[in-house]
């Protein structure tokens, strides 16, 4: 006995689900992603005018002791 596997037509809620959910995801990590970058260079810059701060603090008490 042979039994076949009946896979009928996807109904048209399908062919509207999957897409939407699809391009949702797309948007959701376009969104979320840019927004972890706007973070990232956010703290680079934060630490580069802390970095830029510390220098000129160690500049300045190097020139206070000559």
């Amino acid at each position: 006995m042979i039994l076949s596997l009946a896979i009928g037509v996807p109904p048209s809620s399908h062919f509207i689900y999957i897409p939407v959910i699809f391009i949702l995801g797309i948007v959701l990590g376009f969104v979320l992603g840019s927004k972890a970058t706007r973070d990232a260079i956010a703290l680079e810059q934060r630490k580069a005018a802390e970095r830029e701060e510390r220098r000129a603090r160690r500049q300045a008490q190097a020139e206070t002791q000559k």
